[in-house]
């Protein structure tokens, strides 16, 4: 079989089975400078992009430039690099299968030692939109109060050095200064991270750090700036070698960065750009007024639910998603913890039937065809999906029995040991603090709950304590599937 590169100034011949960009890939130029490029950018945002550049020839201008900001992405960059940025994009759901190449980014930039080269991206006029995908850790926020930490290091670093800024918040700060400087108007700042009002959350780091800089600068940067608030689903999970090598040798296709994600994907975005934006709707995004809604219900419903039943799954023995929803014990569990206890936190959202979006949501974590493994799921969601809705449910005081459960298999699981002494590998920046508390608790979760910088004042509230504790004792004393077990036979689930 031929070996095929993917190159936009020869691009080739696709193998059968793949769908080839419906524009021309030399065309496409910048008008988004995107951080954090990682798979979710890649499968979601990316591909809103590529679809509308299919259909609208003006699309063209909004290409993006994505910048990796930690020394981990270098690989990924360099292969993109080496593919013009081009890749595929393989879509699942059972049996169904699109395979897609993505022609919307057409540039990586290294920034792990040097922010140089992505501030210059950022300056030039043509970039009007600059988005985020780095995680809440990214924005170094205060775990309690969600404002910007002060005494991260590394906002002490760019305090101390704001023209050669390394986080986040800093080289937006120093992007914005440089237009103020040069006269040029402001971008728009999207973030699309898994955040309860990420728009605003963003705001108010940039503008806190920029108003420690220079207070007139957050004066600028409030006055002509905007950050729409936004919320992004798609499961995506993590490529494994393993895919990317067999797809390579089934095709003949040199692509190292394909990745894999579920067919369903959503985004909903504040209609709130200070300059042109991509006509994103044309492709499926909704544009609305309001975000609030639609992201309580994702974060409530999908996020919680997902954090809630990989801890379980993973300390129950299992790898997959799919798996650990496909035990009717735990499908119970879910089902009921959306009924009874996240579901009932929610604001009406306008044209969602409740119930058939928390069956969708199910049905989404029962594809067998997408490989999401428990492991990704407890790495990557903040355990504040948890306590959110726990922390409203308290205020009015009502039953937390269900989330307590999915907090205690947390609280067990960071501990880094699994029930037979086999290791859990936790990353997270506070996994040694988290291994010390839970090894010293153990039955206890007060040490674990105490620590402020993840729960603030709820870590001190009696009931949660005694809730999380009745679930936890038991699954440290008779394991978890013993517990889970007595959960559903007292009728909780």
């Amino acid at each position: 079989m031929t070996s095929m590169n993917l190159s936009r100034a020869d691009f080739p011949v696709l193998p059968t089975g793949f769908e080839r960009p419906l524009f021309d890939v030399r065309r496409v130029s910048h008008g988004i400078v995107h951080l954090g490029l990682g798979g979710f950018h890649r499968a979601h945002m990316a591909r809103y992009a590529h679809d509308l550049m299919g259909q609208d020839e003006t699309a063209l201008a909004w290409g993006i430039k994505g910048a990796g900001l930690r020394a981990s992405d270098k690989e990924l960059l360099d292969v993109l690099a080496d593919q013009d940025g081009l890749y595929t994009l393989v879509e699942r759901e059972g049996s169904r299968e699109h395979r897609v190449v993505i022609g919307s980014i057409v540039t990586t930039i290294d920034a792990s030692a040097s922010t140089d080269a992505l501030l210059s991206a950022i300056d030039a006029p043509e970039t009007r939109i600059v988005s985020t995908t780095v995680t809440e850790n990214g924005y170094h926020l205060d775990r309690a109060t969600k404002a910007l930490n002060f005494a991260s290091p590394e906002i002490i670093a760019d305090l101390a050095a704001p023209n050669r800024p390394r986080t986040v918040p800093g080289i937006l700060v120093e992007a914005y200064r440089r237009r103020r400087a040069a006269g040029v108007r402001a971008f728009t700042s999207l973030c699309c991270d898994n955040i309860q009002h990420n728009g605003q959350v963003l705001k108010a780091v940039v503008l806190a750090l920029a108003d420690r800089q220079d207070p007139d600068l957050a004066r600028w940067i409030d006055a002509n700036a905007s950050f729409p608030n936004s919320m992004v689903d798609r499961i995506t999970p993590v490529p494994t070698s393993e895919e990317i090598v067999a797809l390579c040798a089934e095709t003949g296709l040199r692509d190292r960065a394909s990745l894999h994600a579920e067919i369903f994907r959503q985004w909903v975005i504040e209609d709130n750009f200070v300059a042109e934006r991509p006509a994103w709707e044309k492709v499926g995004a909704q544009f609305v007024r309001d975000v609030a809604p639609y992201e309580f219900m994702k974060l409530r419903l999908l996020n919680g639910s997902h954090l809630a039943i990989a801890g379980l799954g993973q300390l129950s023995g299992y790898s997959l998603i799919s798996e650990t929803i496909e035990d009717p014990l735990i499908r119970r569990y879910m089902t009921a913890l959306m009924d009874n206890e996240t579901g009932p936190t929610l604001m009406p959202v306008p044209g969602i039937d409740l119930a058939d979006y928390k069956q969708s949501l199910i049905n989404r974590f029962a594809n067998r065809a997408i490989k999401d493994t428990t492991q990704r799921v407890n790495n990557d969601a903040p355990v504040n999906v948890l306590v959110d809705p726990i922390r409203d449910r308290l205020g009015g005081d009502q039953s937390i029995d269900l989330l307590a459960l999915g907090l205690a298999a947390w609280c067990r699981r960071v501990a880094g040991e699994g029930e037979n002494g086999e290791s859990i590998t936790v990353i997270h920046p506070m996994a040694d603090i988290l291994a010390c508390k839970a090894q010293e608790g153990r039955n206890d979760p007060t040490p674990l709950l105490s620590i402020t910088e993840l729960f603030g004042p709820l870590g001190r509230d009696k009931r949660l304590i005694a809730a999380v504790g009745r679930w936890l004792a038991p699954i440290y004393e008779n394991g978890i599937r013993a517990t889970i077990a007595a959960g559903a036979d007292q009728g909780l689930f």
